[in-house]
């Protein structure tokens, strides 16, 4: 593990380099890895009984709760957005505990989380015009226009809050855990980091991954809700 972004390879495509990098690589990875899954889900789908049991009562327990979640920071009137939102947990997840594997998280990139959080904001922005109409713009004005400069930039302010809370925290882990495995002898490398791993990788990961997609179901479920 490398605390730097290393460069795999570079591909040259009408005169435009392409550069493959362990970000892209791991990227890369977590999406096979999640595909992988969909597709095993789907084929399973077809054979499922109305009683649950086995993988089919696993699955139907990690949507519901997943869902339920969702339901109660976003509210009814979101539950379209639902599916993404499991997209981007299942995602941030596994590419947060990939250092257990050997992969350089993707998530220790900002690049990457900076991108999760624009999502995040762009949503925000035009569900809160689409249910709140001109209600929505008002409280930027809030509590009197002179207010609105610094409004505009506290809204502009949260995504790169959001990506950097994330970022800050899996580049952390992955700082710490390099330094480790440098400073610790050859023969005790395999033995010392695994409750580290545990720690840094799992519990922090999953952790930073139920902060960064609750936080932004919450400000997507408040900008568009209606104030009574």
């Amino acid at each position: 593990m490398d605390i730097n972004i290393k460069n795999l390879a570079v591909f040259e495509i009408g005169g435009v380099e392409i550069w493959i990098t362990q970000t892209t690589f791991g990227t890369w990875v977590i999406m096979a890895v999640l595909t992988a899954l969909a597709i095993t889900v789907r084929v399973k789908i077809k054979k499922f009984q109305e009683v649950p049991s086995g993988f089919q009562n696993v699955i139907e327990s990690l949507v519901e709760m997943f869902l339920n979640y969702y339901r109660t920071n976003a509210g009814e009137k979101l539950m379209y957005l639902g599916n993404w939102f499991f997209m981007m947990f299942s995602f941030i997840l596994l590419s947060n505990i990939s250092g257990m594997f050997f992969l350089r998280p993707p998530t220790a990139d900002w690049t990457m989380t900076f991108a999760f959080a624009l999502v995040a904001f762009i949503l925000i922005q035009v569900l809160g015009i689409r249910y709140r109409k001109m209600g929505y713009l008002k409280d930027l004005c809030r509590p009197v226009i002179l207010f609105l400069p610094l409004n505009v930039i506290g809204e502009l302010a949260r995504p790169v809050a959001l990506s950097f809370r994330l970022f800050g925290n899996v580049l952390a882990g992955t700082i710490l855990m390099t330094l480790l495995y440098e400073m610790a002898p050859y023969f005790m490398r395999f033995v010392i980091p695994i409750a580290l791993h545990m720690y840094f990788d799992l519990f922090a990961g999953a952790l930073q991954t139920f902060i960064i997609t609750t936080l932004s179901i919450s400000f997507i479920g408040a900008a568009s809700t209606v104030e009574s």
